[in-house]
């Protein structure tokens, strides 16, 4: 073997064995999947991966996700080997412990060098496929002959988990049919998983599979063999209009005495198991944690990583000089900068107009901001016609024309917001995708990471209630908006009319710390008195009780979207009655929480009984109204029939409002 053999092999087994220590000290973790896959990684990230460990935010670099999260010990020794300022020894002898760069699974915004937080298996794939796509698209609007300014490869370690997972022949298939070069996977084909070996669960060719849905498939049949992967990543890059599978054949728990079985899965090697496994690999070193010094020079990609961007930032001078207006947007949008008059490009709506579905107010605000927000992009899972989704004149980004803003993601909700999550991950786009509320639970999990990444994805949710009316109860979501309401770091917006649509587009665009959901209506809504600065407090007062007497507001009537002109129609019927009433539009939630005490009690007023109107789950409305308030909601399923019967059957009529009302009073 030669010297330079010697230190590669020195380097995987320290990769090995930093992984294996790590999880041993935590008495926690996953210590098959690195010990396979350190060859593959080290080759990734040795031989192909463009990147600057100390600045790994550098736009131009490759991207690399690590779709089997559980075995995140791999992707955290190569970041400090590979000199990572931030990923220090420490840190992986505190594998999962709090305080440390080394959670159990990788997380994006707590760890720098990551592209994805990964471990909810398929996702991490499914989100390679978006900035694969982001990829495309931006080349193709913004490179110029002589300045290709986004040019970087994609790749995606993955496990036998995140292909069976579903997401995974969503975003496969997408990925075919867009034809998306430079997009790698490099599948861990060991044959095992957490219960028991892969041929108890499967018996599809999983090559197959992906030559029917147009990848190139490449094999290595020896994941050991440093010089076989590497010729095969080589081979892999040459293809520019196909995506690439590499299977790499491992061996989980590679030295250790559980190899080859599902007990290397999940489980620390215990001490005499760690000893065992050094001994196989021939690691001479009885320290824990120890790098010797060949390796860390060998592995540090600091002088490397630095000439990269160097001659990267070189390039995007040179364009910036040839073509300053594209560069001064370019940079706008790796900036994620906003227009300072974002606020004059939102269309207004005047009371007393024609009323407007606040999903077609939705899709006008859409193309208004297009105008000025050029990283505005997206569409939805066949349903742009009803989600009102699509950017006029803007072009449909498909194989060959991926310069269109519109994208088609077919009948694939979860891969197309995992794929969000991709184009807003890569940096420069401001994605949004959309559906049915009701369908939000098939996206729900990339829901959350994008919350979790804290990645400004906008879902347009539309057909918002059971005033989605004849498609009955199947299509009317009831408890979908509990459920987003409930992710952390989500907003959750559902606009009373075409105002309050554009004041809440202004709000997903300017919000960077994670998704926001629009739920809009399917049926027309009569247009409200302007309020863009209530709107942006989640919540304001709309109508104040009638002063003429003197008398204040003796109950609240809080509400959102299309029950917000019942909650009107009602305290005018109160009125009459001798009630004083104030009406409250609460479009966010999530955001009225935010404000202070002061603001919250001026709209809310302490002592004044509530009555909350949504039709949908009664759930969230409890915090304002409390336990001596009312909510009018849904505790039931919706059915098929005339929205208008609907809202009549179940009980968001004037007639009932006013009933409650007197019942709390």
């Amino acid at each position: 073997m030669s010297e330079k053999q010697n230190v590669e092999q020195l380097s995987v087994n320290t990769i090995r064995t930093l992984a294996i220590d790590a999880v041993q000290a935590a008495n926690s973790g996953h210590p098959g999947a690195p010990l396979g896959m350190a060859p593959m990684g080290y080759t990734v990230w040795q031989k192909f991966l463009r990147f600057n460990p100390q600045h790994p935010e550098w736009a131009g670099r490759d991207r690399f996700v690590l779709s089997a999260g559980h075995a995140s010990m791999l992707i955290y020794s190569l970041l400090h080997l590979t000199g990572s300022p931030t990923m220090t020894l420490e840190d992986l002898k505190n594998f999962r412990q709090w305080g440390y760069h080394t959670p159990g699974h990788p997380e994006f915004f707590h760890t720098k060098g990551l592209d994805a937080t990964t471990g909810p298996l398929g996702q991490g794939a499914a989100m390679s496929v978006g900035m694969a796509m982001a990829e495309h698209h931006l080349a193709a609007r913004y490179n110029r002959e002589g300045f290709p300014i986004f040019d970087n490869y994609t790749y995606s370690i993955l496990g036998d988990g995140d292909l069976q997972e579903g997401i995974n022949h969503e975003s496969a298939a997408l990925a075919g049919h867009l034809k998306l070069g430079k997009l790698i996977w490099l599948h861990d084909d060991n044959s095992v998983q957490l219960d028991t070996a892969t041929l108890k669960v499967e018996s599809e060719d999983t090559a197959e599979r992906f030559r029917a849905y147009g990848w190139e498939v490449l094999r290595v049949q020896d994941g050991n063999n440093l010089a076989e992967i590497e010729a095969v990543i080589k081979q892999a890059q040459g293809s520019k209009d196909q995506p690439t599978l590499i299977q790499v054949k491992t061996i989980i728990g590679f030295g250790s005495p559980r190899a080859g079985t599902s007990k290397a899965h999940g489980e620390p090697l215990g001490e005499e198991g760690v000893r065992e496994t050094k001994a196989a690999l021939g690691w001479e070193y009885p320290e824990a944690f120890t790098i010797p010094p060949e390796v860390k020079a060998h592995m540090d990609a600091t002088e490397r990583g630095a000439k990269y961007e160097a001659d990267w930032n070189a390039l995007m001078d040179g364009y910036r000089a040839a073509f300053p207006e594209l560069g001064k947007e370019v940079d706008a949008l790796l900036a994620r900068e906003l227009p300072a008059h974002l606020a004059d490009a939102l269309p207004s709506y005047e009371v007393g107009g024609k009323p407007m579905a606040t999903r077609n107010a939705s899709g006008e605000v859409i193309n208004a901001v297009a105008k000025v927000v050029p990283g505005l992009v997206g569409g939805s899972a066949d349903l742009s016609g009803s989600t009102k989704t699509t950017i006029k004149d803007a072009g449909e980004f498909e194989a060959g024309t991926y310069q269109g803003r519109n994208m088609y993601f077919g009948v694939r909700e979860f891969g197309m917001a995992a794929a969000g999550n991709g184009l807003s991950l890569y940096g420069g786009l401001r994605p949004m995708v959309g559906t049915f509320l009701v369908f939000a639970d098939y996206l729900k999990p990339a829901f959350r990471l994008s919350a979790l990444q804290m990645q400004p994805v906008t879902y347009v949710l539309t057909h918002d209630s059971i005033g989605l009316g004849e498609d009955g109860p199947t299509h009317q979501p009831v408890d979908q908006l509990a459920m987003l309401r409930s992710v952390p770091g989500a907003h959750v917006i559902r606009p009373a009319d075409a105002n309050e649509t554009a004041a809440a587009w202004g709000m997903a665009l300017e919000y960077d710390r994670g998704p926001t959901a629009l739920a809009l209506s399917r049926q027309d809504l009569p247009i409200l008195p302007r309020n863009h600065a209530g709107v942006r407090k989640g919540a304001y007062v709309l109508k104040d009780a009638d002063s003429t007497d003197g008398k204040a507001a003796q109950v609240i009537l809080i509400a959102s979207g299309s029950e917000v002109a019942l909650a009107m129609d009602s305290a005018d019927a109160l009125a009459k009655e001798g009630v004083a009433v104030r009406v409250v539009s609460m479009p966010c939630m999530e955001v009225f929480r935010e404000q202070d005490r002061s603001y919250r009690d001026s709209v809310l007023t302490p002592g004044v009984k509530r009555v909350a109107i949504e039709a949908l789950s009664k759930q969230p409305w409890y915090e304002w109204v409390g336990l001596d308030g009312a909510v009018i909601g849904m505790d039931t399923f919706g059915a098929s029939a005339p929205a208008k019967v609907l809202f009549e059957k179940f009980g968001f009529s004037v007639e009932n409002v006013v009933k409650v009302v007197k019942g709390v009073l």
